[in-house]
């Protein structure tokens, strides 16, 4: 067995490469360790196109295996399921830097499928998914054979750090992660506390760097151990097909695609397909080119006559600047029964936000290979096909939704209140109701406002917009709040969210190789400028967090007990928390600090449970009255429960302020009455005294610690032997 393999040291730690020893019958499979942590990933491809289509069917895989963490998976069901949320997250990271990769005119069936075979507690694998997939193309006779290296990057302590650990990533300010060749980034994704943009694009320029080091080594690896690349059919276009093309249609593409609605453009681009199909092949008896290279032509004109409108005349398909942002309308407090809302609309994009608020039983559960944790904000994005006026299946949201979501949910996480602050758990639901281009960013202004009307105490309100770009030989136009047809026919999706302050959070696809810093430094000022517009308009919606919250939203009362009380509190079989829930209709979250939430819908209730609560964790206290049951009459007294679980004794000289000859004379089992606690002994015994309370006024120095009569002695535990012996009855 012969393998290869290429070190570099990335970050302080070493980054090995390995092939020939795995998965030898894919096309291309590698490993790479950093650290302990070890992933595998392999690519294989069809030798045939097995379908008609006009883009690559590439599918990216990654799953993580509890045992690569020496653990279980949770649950039943000791296997793992479904791709989790971090599972589809790092796939479509992973996808993303390769895709562009591929030859154009690739359409062959691909795959490639990481497994996560070791993992370290200190090295995530999400950057090794893209190292190792990029690899594994390298290596293979896939025709892809430049290199993508990737790396993370954070900001501790006003430097930043190359490929921060899980522990260092908790102190860190930024959490970047890039990949890119030797020669441009391809890929950003990430989220900051409120960072400058001068901060991100040093973090991007140190980064690069270390890149370049990675897609040297990952060629080296090829020209050591690389299979020849294999001879494949790239479905091209002819100049022939592209000049008829240009002939019939172009001048009516250049106007029907400035038509002001999204509905027309599609319409009117519609019909001059038709228009070009009708004549080059329905009106042909042997048509001399394929409806896939027809329509792959025709894509080619739209795109030429689009960027040649914003090029050469600075217009965009709408009419609009290269700096001008869409209409923008804004609403809040419309759906009355949530405990926020609102509506964001700009241009033919719009997202509706619903906010939830909650305790701490409605936290997120999350498995992952660091172990289990919760989540308290969770934004979930959803896009019904009626966004966009289609028709389609719906079946749960896709790897799409998933990752807007998470964008627009960092995006957000930055102004959130701490749980000390605000201790609910926080859910936006965000329904795109139009689409048009940049949704994620629309949720993000949507989110904010949502926040602010359920009165969520945040920082300050975030705003997004996705900026475009339009490369040439000599110039480079950069778009503010870019359409969809401008998004899909340009070079350049980057998105930004954050306010005055600094970003938040961002992702960036870039098309071609070459951008510069010059561009990515535009770009961000662009961005900042578009930013400060939207947060007007937002402002003239609601301009800071409601003072009180929703009356439909639950009130939360925390208090802390004794961590050692938990079990009291929760009773056998969670007897007393059941009992307290359902008789203050509240709901009770307990947590191993001993912090006790309680969420009521009105005071009255929250204030019942946490007398109830206080009454059955506190401690007896010397001096303090108390209104107590008689559970238990012997000779010499009666035991008292002063509180739920704990009795003391009223020694029979201390029943009433005059001689007591029987018990019985002056109490019965079951009767309230008012007892004062004057003595808790070392044993924790308590000693009661109702003479003290009938007579205030009279002689109580019996009464001190240490002038008890005799009592029957204690069990083990502290509490009252029953048994007889000592004070107790004789037989």
């Amino acid at each position: 067995m012969e393998t290869t393999s290429v070190s570099i040291d990335v970050g302080s730690r070493q980054l090995t490469v390995e092939t020939g020893k795995m998965a030898k019958l894919a096309n291309g499979a590698v490993t790479v360790q950093y650290g302990e942590t070890i992933v595998l990933a392999a690519a294989c491809a069809e030798l045939d196109r097995t379908r008609d289509v006009d883009f690559l069917p590439l599918s990216v895989d990654y799953r993580e295996k509890t045992s690569a963490a020496g653990r279980f998976p949770g649950g039943y069901i000791k296997r793992e399921g479904r791709p989790t949320e971090k599972e589809i997250l790092t796939a479509r990271l992973t996808d993303r830097p390769l895709r562009p990769l591929f030859p154009a005119g690739y359409f062959y069936e691909s795959q490639i499928m990481v497994s996560v075979l070791s993992a370290d507690d200190v090295n995530d694998p999400d950057i090794l998914s893209i190292i190792a997939s990029s690899a594994a193309l390298v290596v293979s006779d896939i025709p892809v054979a430049k290199a993508v290296g990737a790396v993370r990057m954070g900001y501790i302590d006003g430097e930043v750090v190359v490929n921060p650990t899980h522990e260092q990533l908790e102190k860190s300010k930024l959490d970047m992660m890039i990949a890119g060749t030797e020669s441009a980034i391809l890929m950003v994704e990430g989220h900051a506390d409120m960072l400058p943009e001068e901060i991100l694009l040093e973090a991007l320029e140190k980064g690069h760097e270390e890149i370049k080091l990675i897609a040297a080594a990952i060629t080296d690896l090829g020209n050591r151990a690389g299979k020849p690349k294999r001879e494949v059919e790239l479905v091209q276009v002819s100049d022939e097909l592209l000049s008829k093309i240009d002939q019939l249609v172009g001048s009516e593409i250049s106007d029907c695609s400035q038509a002001d609605a999204k509905r027309e453009r599609r319409n009117a681009v519609k019909e001059l397909k038709q228009k070009v199909n009708q004549a080059l092949i329905e009106s042909q008896e042997e048509p001399e080119f394929s409806p896939l290279q027809i329509g792959i032509a025709f894509k080619k004109i739209q795109k030429k006559y689009l960027r040649k409108l914003v090029l050469e005349k600075k217009q965009r398909l709408d009419g609009r600047s290269t700096t001008e942002i869409r209409p923008i309308a804004c609403e809040v407090g419309l759906l009355p029964r949530v405990h926020g809302s609102s509506l964001f609309t700009r241009g033919e994009t719009q997202a509706l936000a619903s906010l939830t608020l909650g305790g701490s039983s409605d936290e997120q559960r999350i498995e992952t290979l660091l172990g289990a944790s919760t989540q308290k904000f969770l934004l979930h994005y959803n896009f019904p096909p009626y966004s966009v006026g289609e028709v389609r299946f719906v079946r749960g949201p896709s790897r799409r939704d998933i990752g807007h979501g998470k964008l627009a949910e960092r995006a957000l996480s930055a102004v959130l209140p701490s749980n000390d602050d605000f201790p609910y758990t926080i859910r936006i639901t965000s329904d795109v109701l139009e689409s048009n281009g940049s949704s994620s960013m629309a949720t993000v202004c949507a989110g904010s406002m949502a926040l602010m009307d359920a009165g969520v105490p945040i920082n300050g309100p975030v705003a997004g917009v996705a900026m475009g770009l339009l490369l040439d030989q000599d110039q480079a136009v950069i778009l503010t709040d870019i359409l969809g047809s401008e998004d899909h026919l340009g070079d350049m999706d980057f998105k930004l969210t954050g306010n005055d302050q600094g970003i938040s959070a961002f992702q960036m696809d870039i098309k071609v190789e070459g951008i510069t810093r010059d561009i990515m430094k535009r770009a961000m000022e662009q961005a900042k400028q578009a930013r400060l517009t939207i947060l007007g308009k937002m402002t003239e919606a609601i301009t800071a967090p409601r003072e009180e919250l929703s009356p439909y939203a639950p009130s939360i009362t925390s208090i802390f007990i004794n961590p050692e009380k938990i079990a009291i509190l929760i009773g056998p079989g969670g007897k007393n928390i059941r009992r307290i829930t359902e008789e203050c209709e509240v709901q009770i979250d307990v947590d191993d600090s001993g912090r006790v939430d309680v969420l009521a819908v009105n005071q009255e209730s929250g204030r019942k449970a946490i007398e109830q609560i206080e009454l059955l964790t506190a401690d007896p206290e010397i001096g303090k009255i108390y209104r107590g049951t008689v559970k238990t009459i012997v000779d010499f007294g009666c035991f008292v429960e002063i509180m739920p679980g704990k009795e003391g004794l009223v020694h029979i000289s201390r029943l009433a302020d005059h001689r007591v000859n029987r018990v019985e004379d002056e109490v019965q089992v079951g009767d309230e009455i008012m007892v004062k606690c004057f003595e808790i002994d070392h044993l924790g015994r308590i000693n009661l005294s109702r003479k003290s309370v009938l007579d205030p006024d009279g002689d109580h120095s019996d009464e001190q610690p240490g002038q008890r009569p005799d009592r029957p002695p204690r069990g083990r535990d502290g509490g009252r032997d029953r048994r007889g012996g000592g004070g107790g009855r004789r037989r």
